[in-house]
């Protein structure tokens, strides 16, 4: 165990020198892109946001460093500090960062290191954390995850085939994920006596320390089946829906005074603003020193689908205050009933209000928002993981509410305009009472309470997200899921109708 007092530094360490040759590809597997960015950048974002972590050293397959570079500097990865071509092994490529990372440590000094595959791109902060809180007392971690596959042993016996030859106890077999985590000082110290034997080869570090340093233990971390390898044609699909599906917990909730003090002169347009989460979080943000203009059908007859009243709408905002800051929609309609037996009125308006009036409020806001710095915000339902009978016109638009969120917000990333998406659970409004009438007490997230949370979203700095609000939400008294285990349990468990997401 490590005897050093002070903290040392943490390093991630991302492995991409692999060259996609697996997938069918002519680049390496980490540059392809899914859900609208490389796999190496979903990577490199997830240590970027880690607040135990440092500092990055990427090692690139040779030939692609430039690639990534470019990446980095697109993306404001101010932790990435390094970015070096890698061996042409995985052995090879740790022995590189153990010489680069070693030759910046003073005399006595240490360093924590993570060695993270670059094909990963959805490790959890929980796992990062764990890692790092087990170098305080372990000098190697590893990350596995049960296996619940029956793992069987083969051998070939020409050409006849495979044959079993052992079932091993799957109670005792784990699969191995990275980050692998060790003190810089034990890993080297692995290779070094590793470099003395002619017949050294290993697919990973852990077995390294395993084989050379057996007094060493090496502790086990819990992985989740999320932390997939992008390595079969088919991973590429899997991880672009995982990517979709997700969502991310809420902000924490600042206090009366951090919110005005982040309110006060700032202008905020609220389409949907008559009542429900648009009519709460519209005198919620007054409240708090925001000019707020509440625009809706029942109380300025502004609409949605009409490009020139949403146009007219901003302009007078931006004409009145000199500035947009937040731009809300929370309008639309929702109407039950089998496709083929609805009235093609209805029809065109579902399609009208619920996707053309978002898409005419993104395409005017985006002048203001991008002298502003600022951010456009939407609402989902939990029926966009699934459509489901008799909500074919709701759920496909607030599908599309998610795939436009995550468009623009990569669209507009050079502008410096952030674009979210809500997702609400049940939630108690007007258009949910009418559609559903009165519900049992305490069945429904209250629509004060989405609001909230949308206003905790706009004062972040969060892009690209969909953010889930359950009335578990740990940071209003519920138990913490994270977000891929919220976008399965919505799944699962979406037996409702999934709406409370948007309100005229």
């Amino acid at each position: 165990m490590s005897q050093h007092t002070a903290t040392p530094r943490t390093t991630a360490v991302i492995l991409a020198g692999g060259t996609g040759q697996r997938v069918g590809l002519s680049i390496p597997k980490q540059l392809l892109k899914i859900a609208g960015k490389s796999v190496i950048e979903h990577t490199l974002a997830v240590f970027e946001q880690a607040d135990c972590i440092d500092d990055v050293l990427v090692l690139m397959a040779p030939g692609y460093v430039p690639d990534v570079q470019k990446i980095v500097a697109k993306a404001g990865l101010g932790k990435v500090t390094r970015i070096m071509e890698g061996g042409a092994t995985r052995n090879e490529t740790t022995e590189i960062a153990i010489q680069v990372l070693g030759a910046d440590l003073a005399e006595g000094e240490d360093r924590n290191l993570l060695f993270h595959d670059a094909v990963r791109p959805l490790l959890s902060q929980r796992i990062i954390a764990d890692c790092v809180a087990a170098l305080d007392r372990y000098q190697a971690v590893d990350v596995a995850i049960p296996s619940a596959d029956t793992i069987i042993v083969t051998r070939t016996h020409g050409e006849d085939g495979e044959f079993i030859t052992e079932i091993p106890d799957r109670s005792r077999l784990r699969r191995g994920q990275t980050p692998q985590a060790f003190k810089l000082s034990t890993i080297r110290r692995a290779y070094e006596i590793a470099g003395t034997d002619p017949n050294f080869q290993a697919t990973d570090d852990c077995s390294v320390v395993l084989r050379y340093l057996p007094d060493v233990p090496i502790h086990v971390v819990a992985g989740d089946e999320y932390n997939m390898k992008v390595t079969q044609p088919v991973d590429v699909f899997i991880a672009d829906k995982l990517f979709q599906l997700a969502s991310t917990a809420a902000p924490h909730p600042a206090d009366a005074e951090a919110y005005r003090a982040a309110l006060e002169g700032r202008t905020m347009v609220v389409f949907g603003g008559s009542y429900g989460i648009g009519g709460d979080l519209a005198r919620i943000a007054e409240e708090h020193g925001a000019t707020v203009y509440a625009l809706g059908r029942s109380t300025t007859g502004t609409h949605v689908e009409d490009p020139q009243q949403v146009e007219d709408a901003l302009a007078r905002a931006y004409q009145e205050t000199g500035r947009i800051d937040y731009v809300v929609n929370t309008a639309g309609v929702l109407r039950i009933g089998r496709l083929a037996e609805t009235d093609g009125a209805v029809v065109e308006e579902a399609l009208r209000v619920n996707y053309l009036g978002p898409v005419l409020i993104a395409r005017a806001s985006h002048k203001y928002l991008a002298e502003t710095g600022g951010q456009l915000l939407l609402y989902t339902s939990s029926s966009y993981t699934r459509g489901r009978a008799d909500y074919s016109l709701y759920s496909s638009t607030k599908a599309a509410m998610v795939n436009l969120t995550q468009a623009l917000s990569d669209e507009w990333a050079a502008d410096g305009i952030r674009v979210n998406c809500v997702n609400p659970e049940r939630t108690a409004t007007p258009m949910r009472t009418k559609a559903f009438g009165q519900e049992p007490e305490g069945s429904l997230l209250s629509s004060e309470a989405v609001a909230r949370t949308s206003l905790d979203v706009l004062l972040s700095a969060m892009t690209g997200h969909v953010i889930d609000v359950r009335q578990q939400d740990p940071t209003r008294g519920g138990a913490a899921v994270s977000g891929f285990e919220a976008a399965l349990a919505r799944t699962l468990a979406d037996n409702g109708d999934g709406t409370g997401s948007a309100h005229p």
